[in-house]
């Protein structure tokens, strides 16, 4: 019988201590050291326990209950903690645009809508409801766009049922690195800001056909039982930077940017890479290293940023001494979170952020340097990549349009994972050659480019006389083509909204001084200087020549064949420059920009390498002269007498 009354003893013990009463002072101090999950669970418990208290109560557990849902990306969790907070009448108007927010985050575009203008009726200079409503509207613009998508998987090798992100490419794209907290991390402990196990790296690589295998936790001393992720590794693969979560148990949530160096095929144990002198409670996360090794962006919220978390640069030196530390400035950084940068090139930057209008939550933004400058031109890279969710940490593949990005979609614990993507060709590309009046291709031409996109650009053309720029759909584009002893030539581009995946050519034949231009298919009848109908519209191509360049005066010169006397073929000659003449005049050309001249048979044609391609009898150089005429037989003489037979212009002033 005593046996039996210390068992009920010790029952009615545990169960006193098990149904302790949770304290809202316990919550809060979770909260505050970024016990997230802990506190999670706290106000679940002080929200059941509230049912006798009264309304206020109840507002305030359910609105801090919400608060801690939010940083745990259960946004669903959270609109039901806010929906209750404010039916308990909740007395801060910062409830609606959190809940619009947690709106915004599940696709709930009307409905978030709907909040966001009720809390800019109550604070209309939010510059977080303002961008939110923009993002809001936008998304559900993007959603019904039918441009072509990129193309996106869900990784069903590289992901396990706890969470994973922020890939990296190395070893020319055969191994990607990642964080992760599966089962198997380093560490007996969970987490108290995720309730799961703290992230290790972990590496999975391509077998000899390409396909990859099942990811291993990376094998060196930089894996601990605390927090490691976000991986970045130079492009020689020497160096990895890496975020580290520190153990302090007074401040948990506090993050430092580690570096490890390769040696013998394995990673060293980590060290802090000293980035602000003095600063031991700002974060410092997300390093990405530039292809040149020259800078190291990252992610801080240290004091002189715009707010939240911004996203900063130091120049490094061997890769391990920081010279300077800056801001990337208001065109990256708003009053919310830019995060997880990731230089693609040194004028390309991708990161994520839930201050710039997006889908809700974090979205995936590129960053564009434009005319070579410090200024930022930043964009929205739009659904199925970007959705309502946290969209972070994209890795491209070195040469190509795919790779992988992490997303918590799909997942209602709020657990990220990584995706596979790719872009297709979706790309608008102008193309073209600059030649002169007889084909040949123009070495060293400048073509500028000025677009209503804010493309200015200046190229010289190669070898072949090429050029080639990548332009946007709904742009008009001026094309301008100049080289000494030319005229310049322009062209209008309008490239419509709707183009995508398209190839466009503007080839420019280019107009020389003081040579020659011979005018094609110019007829007149047989020993006539009378023109034939169907030379007119080569002519009109000159009159629109003229035109475009009011100051300038050509010499007109109509050249025969070898067959009559000089004086013939030379009173000939001039009457059908005069009648070429006479045409131009006719159709508004002022007389005194056109000089005719008489030159009969004194001036026979030297062959040219465009001439070649007609007539290979030829050779370049050759004057068909009628002593070099007559080693040919009848039937090729004729030819050559034809090609003899010609009406020219030259520009002799400008």
């Amino acid at each position: 019988m005593k046996f039996f009354n210390t068992i009920c003893l010790i029952f009615s013990l545990l169960l006193m201590i098990s149904c302790k009463q949770a304290k809202l002072t316990d919550a809060r101090d979770q909260y505050i050291r970024g016990d997230y999950y802990s506190a999670s669970e706290t106000y679940r418990k002080l929200y059941t326990q509230s049912k006798d208290k009264d309304n206020a109560i109840r507002g305030i557990i359910s609105f801090e209950m919400a608060e801690v849902y939010r940083k745990l990306n259960r946004s669903s969790l959270a609109i039901n903690a806010y929906k209750n907070a404010i039916r308990y009448e909740y007395p801060d108007s910062l409830i609606y645009l959190r809940y619009a927010q947690m709106l915004h985050k599940e696709g709930e575009y009307n409905q978030a809508i709907e909040i966001y203008n009720k809390f800019l009726n109550l604070d209309p200079d939010n510059l977080h409801a303002k961008n939110g409503l923009e993002g809001a509207s936008l998304s559900m613009l993007w959603q019904d766009e039918s441009t072509k998508k990129s193309i996106v998987t869900y990784s069903e090798l590289i992901n396990s049922n706890r969470g994973e992100f922020c890939p990296v490419f190395a070893q020319n794209d055969n191994v990607v690195y990642f964080s992760s907290s599966r089962n198997d991390a380093i560490g007996e402990t969970n987490s108290p800001i995720t309730g799961v196990k703290y992230n290790d790296i972990y590496i999975a690589e391509k077998n000899a056909i390409g396909e990859w295998q099942k990811p291993k936790r990376l094998s060196s001393e930089i894996n601990t039982e605390f927090d490691e992720g976000t991986p970045s590794i130079t492009s020689h693969g020497k160096y990895m930077f890496y975020t580290y979560s520190s153990p302090n148990a007074f401040l948990p949530g506090i993050t430092k940017i580690y570096i490890s160096k390769r040696i013998n095929g394995t990673w060293s144990i980590g060290r802090e890479l000293e980035l602000a002198e003095n600063d031991s409670i700002s974060l410092f996360a997300h390093p990405s290293i530039s292809p040149s090794g020259e800078y190291l962006y990252f992610v801080s919220d240290m004091p002189g940023g715009y707010g939240g978390k911004d996203i900063w640069r130091a120049k490094l030196t061997n890769y391990i001494e920081t010279l300077f530390i800056e801001n990337l400035g208001p065109e990256i950084n708003t009053p919310g979170d830019e995060m997880f940068p990731n230089l693609r090139n040194d004028t390309t930057l991708y990161f994520s952020s839930n201050g710039h209008p997006g889908m809700g939550g974090l979205d995936i933004f590129v960053a564009r340097k434009h005319n070579n400058s410090e200024h930022w031109n930043v964009e929205n890279i739009k659904p199925p990549i970007n959705s309502s969710y946290d969209d972070f940490g994209i890795a491209f593949e070195r040469k190509s349009e795919r790779g992988f990005f992490s997303s918590n979609r799909n997942d209602t614990r709020g657990y990220d994972h990584i995706y596979s993507f790719e872009i297709p060709n979706n790309s608008i590309t102008v193309e073209g050659i600059v030649v002169d009046q007889e084909d040949e291709f123009i070495y060293g031409a400048t073509v500028l480019v000025v677009g209503s996109d804010g493309l200015q650009k200046s190229f010289k053309t190669n070898k072949e006389g090429e050029y080639k720029f990548e332009a946007k759909g709904g742009s008009n584009y001026l094309i301008m083509a100049t080289n000494e002893g030319f005229l310049n030539q322009e062209q209008l581009l309008k490239v419509g909204s709707d183009v995508s995946d398209t190839l466009f050519y503007v080839d420019f034949e280019m107009i020389p001084f003081n040579k020659p231009v011979v005018l094609e298919n110019i007829f007149y009848d047989f020993d006539s200087a009378l023109l034939k109908e169907e030379s007119k519209e080569e002519l009109d191509a000159l009159i629109d020549i003229l035109n475009e360049y009011p100051s300038i005066i050509i010499e007109l010169k109509a050249h025969t064949d070898r067959w009559g006397s000089e004086d013939y073929n030379n009173k000939l000659s001039l009457n059908r420059a005069n009648s070429v003449k006479d045409y131009l005049i006719g159709r508004g050309i002022k007389k005194e920009r056109i000089i005719a001249i008489a030159v009969g048979k004194n001036e026979p044609k030297k062959i040219t390498s465009s001439i070649l391609t007609q007539y290979n009898f030829l050779n370049e150089g050759d004057v068909l002269n009628e002593e070099r005429i007559k080693t040919f037989s009848k039937e090729l003489q004729e030819i050559a007498d034809q090609i003899n037979r010609r009406t020219e212009f030259k520009i002799i002033d400008f």
